[in-house]
């Protein structure tokens, strides 16, 4: 009786799939699926041919210790203030001007882009963009996505720009004879002109085609819908607060939160005051309709339904408290807890009023809601705790008006400069230029750089382990021994294949452009170095059985990969942005599929020039 055997590229191939499905599902964190792909490689060894020193290969890889290293570099670097300091600089630019403020956000973003991470660049630059949005009189949606673009663009100029790039040039060294990676600035030619290109669609059809979703200067009440969730309270003679500190009163009633006190008019304490309450006091509750009559019922208080709360009411104490606006990034420590685990509440005095996720907008139930990557939160919260966020990065404060109201509006203190920040620029042109000059590789270059940097002071090791996206480290690492095993098995050449069968109708430019396409297309459904890991193998091989040239294939690649401008979830900064900016899926694909397309066209054919076919 014949046995059917299972081949390994047909295990391979179901594994990928089960990781594809696990990616878009979000069932687990990516960085939890790419860690069970290095367990399921080992137990299927068999099939896959991975051992266990293959399978944990990747932590070991070149690219990911240099993507370790350059994340390090980028904190360094952001410590010296020079990109707050140019944000700063940027709003005297624009001179309240809606086309200067545009052209100011895309030209400084996409430059800066290409030295330093551009996750950390948008995270600077949102509350500076959201504050230039405010003066300029326009809404920020015109404004936020434009830099997320444009940061994405800058990565193309610079082998260090983004990790894809990093990846493509250890791969590089692997599969073409001859070759030992990548040069630092061996693409910022064709890096220059679709940047180039990029802020030009920006300019113009990009800016007729992104939408105006946040209303301009709109009061965060309204812009959340929050009317009928905050109310005015009165403490009457008979109610039980009268005598109870405000932070008792709050703790005693779970399912409102008191948000502030009044009296005489002026705003006095926030919830976690051990100021006493008085017959006459006024209060903020924030609740739904039916837990907020509950509670004016049991505590014995009046309900002032004709005075509306708005922002202008928590400015008035904005030593004690403030309303804010806050993103969650991907690699935030409370991705994955609910509001109540956060302990944000209890340990930061911070109250979150409502989430807004995409086009969702949650305002019940918020304790047991979980966090996610992207989640746009309105918080009553202090000035003490808005550093604490900036300082972690567990919160990325999108309202520059919140920071405003905690710092001076001298530069020198909003954005100071760091008496290291010489050192700091004068060490990372140091790791660039050893780098370009193949003095050293950049794997060396960038770890005796963050030497250099924690030696001189420029970065603690507790700054320098913190900086790190170690969520997008383990995925990588998890994923480069599936590539791999896609190579060895022969998987990698059955996709070639199909992307070979394509040059009996087309030419080979335009096999080229197919292979870019497709991994651009997949590269907005799963992260970019994923897709970089997973299509570099296949392009390179399917170059080879054209007798093409295998570098232009994996350019091609490489480019699509790290430009992925369609969906909100295809690359880190477009997820940054999506809150603040209020949009909805479809404007990722209205906005970034044209653009897509045109660097498509553009970076097959500056391939084929550049590199040839």
């Amino acid at each position: 009786m014949p046995v059917f055997e299972v081949s390994g590229a047909t295990v391979v191939f179901l594994l990928i799939v089960a990781v594809l499905v696990a990616f878009l599902t979000e069932i687990v964190p990516n960085d939890v699926t790419a860690i069970g792909v290095v367990a399921a490689l080992v137990v299927l060894e068999p099939w896959t041919g991975v051992d266990s020193r293959a399978a944990i290969s990747g932590f070991a890889n070149p690219a990911t210790v240099t993507i370790i290293a350059m994340y390090m570099l980028s904190a360094g670097i952001q410590n010296t203030g020079l990109v707050e300091r140019l944000g700063i600089y940027l709003a005297d630019f624009t001179a309240g001007k809606e086309f200067r403020a545009l052209v100011a956000t895309v030209c400084t973003t996409g430059p800066i882009a290409g030295f330093v991470n551009n996750t950390p660049v948008v995270a600077v630059f949102i509350p500076m963009v959201t504050d230039l949005a405010e003066k300029t009189d326009m809404s920020p949606s015109k404004l936020l996505l434009p830099l997320s673009y444009a940061a994405i663009l800058g990565g193309t100029l610079t082998l260090i720009g983004t990790s894809t790039n990093i990846v493509a040039s250890d791969f590089a060294r692997l599969l073409i004879d001859g070759r030992d990676g990548i040069g630092m600035f061996e693409f910022t030619g064709l890096g220059a002109v679709l940047l180039a290109v990029g802020i030009a669609y920006l300019l113009t059809v990009g800016w007729r085609l992104t939408p105006a979703r946040v209303p301009v200067d709109s009061d965060p009440v309204s812009e959340f819908d929050l009317d009928n969730y905050l109310t005015f309270m009165e403490v009457r003679e008979t109610s039980e607060a009268v005598g109870v500190s405000v932070e008792a009163f709050d703790e005693a009633y779970p399912d409102v939160r008191l948000l502030q006190a009044r009296r005489d008019g002026r705003a006095y304490a926030g919830p976690h005051s051990d100021r006493l309450l008085e017959a006459g006091d006024t209060l903020v509750v924030h609740g739904s309709l039916q837990a907020v009559n509950r509670f004016r019922e049991a505590a014995g208080l009046g309900q002032r339904s004709r005075e509306a709360v708005t922002e202008d009411t928590f400015e008035a104490t904005a030593t004690d408290g403030t309303l804010a606006k806050a993103v969650v990034p991907d690699h935030s420590r409370y991705v994955g807890e609910t509001v109540g685990e956060t302990g944000l509440h209890e340990y930061h005095e911070t109250s979150v009023l409502a989430v807004r996720r995409g086009g969702e907008l949650l305002r019940t139930d918020l304790k047991d809601r979980t966090l996610q990557a992207g989640d746009m939160l309105l918080v009553r919260t202090t000035p003490a705790s808005i550093r604490y966020f900036t300082d972690t990065g567990d919160l990325l404060v999108a309202d520059e008006r919140a920071i405003d109201r905690m710092a001076s509006t001298d530069i020198a203190e909003l954005a100071p400069l760091s008496s290291k920040t010489p050192v700091a620029v004068g060490i990372l042109a140091s790791v660039v230029g050893l780098a370009a000059l193949d003095v050293l590789p950049i794997v060396i270059a960038a770890l005796a750089g963050v030497v250099a940097m924690v030696v001189t002071g420029c970065l603690t090791t507790a700054d320098a382990y913190g900086a790190v996206s170690w969520n997008v480290v383990f995925l990588l690492a998890g994923v480069i021994p599936l590539g791999l095993a896609l190579e060895s098995t022969g998987g990698a050449a059955a996709v070639a294949q199909f992307i070979v069968a394509t040059g009996e109708v087309l030419p080979l430019l335009g096999v080229l452009f197919v292979l870019y396409a497709a991994v651009g297309l997949l590269a907005s459904v799963i992260t970019p170095v994923a897709t970089a890991v997973l299509m570099i193998p296949v392009g390179v091989d399917a170059a080879a059985r054209l007798g093409a040239n295998e570098f232009a294939f994996l350019l091609a690649v490489m480019f699509a990969s790290a430009t992925s401008f369609m969906t909100p979830v295809g690359y880190q900064t477009n997820l940054m942005v999506y809150g603040p900016g209020g949009y909805e899926f479809s404007d990722f694909l209205r906005v970034g599929g044209p653009l897509q397309l045109l660097l498509g066209v553009v970076a097959t054919v500056g391939i084929a020039i550049g590199w040839g076919l």
